[in-house]
C-alpha cells in the first residue's frame, strides 16, 4: 500500500490550534489508515492509504476537524514525491544549517504570475527556488524577519514550510 506524507498547516504553534500527536495518531488508525507514525508536535504524519493525495489531503483535513475540533489545512505528498524533492535540493553544500534551510509544500503548483512575483521580489540575504509544488528557502539570518519567507506566504498557494531536518527525517521515517 503506498506510503504518504501528511503535513498539517499552522498546529501547535502556541495556544492556538493544538493537536496532540498520540489522539492524532488514534483518530487516524479508527478511520482506516496503516503503518502511522508523527515526527515531532508540528504535524507531520507518515501513514498508508489507498486514497491518491489530493483525495487524502480532503479526508484528512475533515476527519481532524469533526474528531479533534482543529480545522487545519493538509498537503500530502508520496514517498517517492518526497525523495523527488529532497534529490531536486537547489542548495546543497551552500544550506550549512538545516534549521535554517526550509521547503514550502503548496497545495498547487503556483501559476507563472505567482512565480515571477516571487522571483522578482528582493529577498536578499535570503535566497529562493521554486521548483514545482515546492518553495526551497535559506534564511541564513533566521526565519523571524524572512523577506523569501514573506514573499512565498503573499504570493503563492496555501501551503506549510518544513525545516531541512524535518524533510529528510519524513522520508526515513517513509521508509522505516
Amino acid at each position: 500500500m503506498p506510503r504518504h506524507i501528511a503535513l498539517l498547516r499552522g498546529i501547535n504553534l502556541g495556544s492556538r490550534n493544538r493537536v496532540s500527536m498520540p489522539d492524532l495518531r488514534e483518530l487516524l488508525a479508527s478511520q482506516g489508515y496503516g503503518d502511522i507514525a508523527t515526527l515531532v508536535q508540528s504535524g507531520n504524519v507518515v501513514l498508508t492509504s489507498r486514497l491518491s493525495p489530493k483525495r487524502l489531503e480532503r479526508e484528512l483535513r475533515k476527519q481532524i476537524a469533526d474528531g479533534l475540533g482543529v480545522d487545519t489545512p493538509v498537503v500530502v505528498r508520496t514517498r517517492d514525491e518526497l525523495a523527488d524533492v529532497i534529490a531536486r535540493d537547489p542548495f546543497g553544500a551552500a544550506a550549512k544549517d538545516p534549521k535554517r534551510y526550509q521547503v514550502t509544500f503548496l497545495a498547487e503548483e503556483p501559476g507563472a504570475d505567482a512565480v515571477r512575483a516571487v522571483e522578482a521580489a528582493d529577498v536578499a540575504p535570503d535566497r529562493l527556488v521554486i521548483s514545482g509544488r515546492e518553495a526551497f528557502t535559506l534564511h541564513p539570518e533566521g526565519i523571524q524577519r524572512s523577506k523569501a519567507a514573506a514573499a512565498v506566504a503573499r504570493h503563492l498557494p496555501t501551503g506549510t514550510a518544513r525545516n531541512w531536518n524535518t524533510v529528510t527525517k519524513l522520508l526515513e521515517l517513509a521508509d522505516s
